[in-house]
């Protein structure tokens, strides 16, 4: 199961649309708001109804986490504590974090990405990372068993064809006109 957090101000393009590719998929994909409410506002003011509030998120085993990036909604995710917790322990038992954008900043700051390769939206990589900050203009990178990216086009059709190792089928790929 992969878990999607989203916070008011994620953006869009790239929680939707990982969102949308990974069901296309035929993942089970969970959306999960950080608060007690239902109801998430995305950086462009469209509302969306997520699967899970935070009090129902213990209840699933996740496999992938996934963080979208928004500057208001990775300040929302980055000052959530009990996120922070989540991401450390997920991490520490080996499952997949995908960060997206911005939202690598927020593995940065609770000390993920140290001595790892990683790539993040201009302005929000910092050297107390203690990363190898990637400047590659859209690319993706994955290491260890963090993935981060800087273009969501490229995070969700890369965390779609990573999962797809997994004896997946390609109906995304012919959904989506990515197929040759």
């Amino acid at each position: 199961m992969i878990g999607v957090f989203l916070a008011d101000g994620f953006e869009e393009s790239e929680g939707i649309i990982t969102i949308d590719l990974l069901r296309r998929a035929g993942f089970d994909v969970k959306t999960i708001s950080i608060t007690d409410s239902n109801i998430i506002t995305s950086s462009h003011n469209i509302k969306l109804y997520s699967d899970l509030i935070w009090s129902e998120f213990n209840n699933y085993k996740f496999e992938v986490l996934v963080i979208p990036g928004g500057k208001l909604g990775v300040n929302n995710l980055s000052n959530f504590d009990k996120l922070k917790e989540v991401l450390i322990n997920h991490n520490n038992n080996g499952g997949l974090i995908a960060a997206i954008c911005a939202g690598p900043s927020i593995l940065g700051n609770i000390g993920l990405l140290k001595e790892i390769n990683y790539t993040c939206y201009p302005g929000f990589e910092s050297d107390s990372f203690e990363g190898n900050y990637m400047n590659n203009k859209g690319y993706m990178l994955i290491e260890i068993v963090l993935a981060s990216a800087l273009a969501f086009g490229i995070a969700a059709f890369i965390i779609t064809l990573t999962l797809r190792l997994k004896n997946k089928n390609d109906d995304v790929l012919v959904s989506t006109l990515m197929s040759t």
